[in-house]
């Protein structure tokens, strides 16, 4: 039976949350105000999502160039900026999403990167804000990874990735990419959202091979290693983690194997081997598992 104590703390909450809502403090997060010419741009943490805001970023305002300091403003997250900033932003909005599979997203480009490649990116990233310590091992980290202990509210990599990939798999209005297709081929991945993004009626881009050679230059890890250097304590996402681990570490693909025991390594493609094959990444730890077929083109799935 509920207390008067209990009864009183909810109710207290929940004037809290009107009087946010009211006053145009509530931060978007889930309840986001979603417009039918949205497009969001969806990925597992520390998949990518800021590089390819950078790159998105840069060719669809060519106007100034994008630093952490005003990419907010343009494609903005939907977990640290108000509801309110974001429905005064210009439409059609592009915004960042991590969830799972919301079906009021009217337009999704979901990015997919190697679970290891996770495992690692997310690891330094829990060292850097402070959730881990230093000598924390890594292999440690691994179990729990797999189990989605970290950023609970988005589920595991397997339980975010099959959300989108399978719910949205026939929508014409959801592009999915893979990360190392977009490293290794950046320009044409770009040409392929920008035709997405037509085809989402979005905005006009210019996607000129010069307009495509500045939007990558601009969005270079090194630039973006040196704009956090500037701007690492005022924007949100850095703001009061430790300074000397880098939000923008190196950026590749395949860094795993260097960095990942063989043990590690083995309890990755052990939960996940076979949504992995899916999208085209080899297990290396089960050589004789047949693949599945690869379904890792940048086309819009239809």
């Amino acid at each position: 039976m509920p207390t008067a104590q209990g009864t009183i703390q909810r109710l207290f909450g929940a004037l809290t949350q009107a009087g946010r809502v009211l006053t145009g403090r509530q931060i978007a997060g889930r309840g986001l105000t979603v417009f039918p010419d949205d497009v969001f741009l969806v990925s597992y943490p520390r998949s990518g999502n800021t590089w390819t805001r950078f790159l998105l970023g840069n060719l669809i305002y060519q106007d100034a160039a994008v630093t952490f300091s005003n990419i907010e403003s343009r494609i903005p997250e939907i977990y640290f900026n108000r509801d309110r900033f974001l429905r005064q932003l210009p439409r059609p909005r592009m915004l960042k999403s991590h969830e799972s599979f919301q079906p009021h997203y009217p337009r999704v480009i979901y990015i997919v990167r190697d679970p290891r490649d996770v495992a690692v990116s997310f690891y330094h990233h829990n060292v850097k804000a402070r959730n881990i310590p230093d000598d924390y091992p890594i292999a440690s980290f691994v179990p729990r990874f797999i189990a989605g202990e970290f950023d609970r509210k988005f589920g595991s990599w397997r339980d975010n990735v099959l959300s989108w990939t399978v719910l949205r798999k026939d929508d014409p209005w959801f592009l999915m990419l893979r990360y190392e297709d977009l490293k290794r081929d950046t320009a044409n991945v770009l040409v392929n959202v920008v035709a997405f993004l037509d085809r989402c009626s979005f905005r006009e881009i210019d996607s000129s091979p010069q307009a495509l050679r500045r939007a990558i230059e601009l969005s270079s890890p090194e630039r973006m290693r040196a704009l956090e250097k500037q701007e690492a304590g005022s924007w949100v996402l850095t703001k009061g983690t430790r300074s000397e681990k880098p939000f923008v570490r190196s950026a590749t693909s395949g860094g795993w194997k260097s960095q990942l025991s063989p043990e590690s390594v083995a309890a990755i493609e052990s939960a996940w081997g076979p949504l992995m094959q899916t999208f085209g990444y080899e297990l290396v730890s089960e050589q004789n598992r047949p693949l599945a077929p690869a379904v890792h083109d940048q086309g819009v799935r239809s």
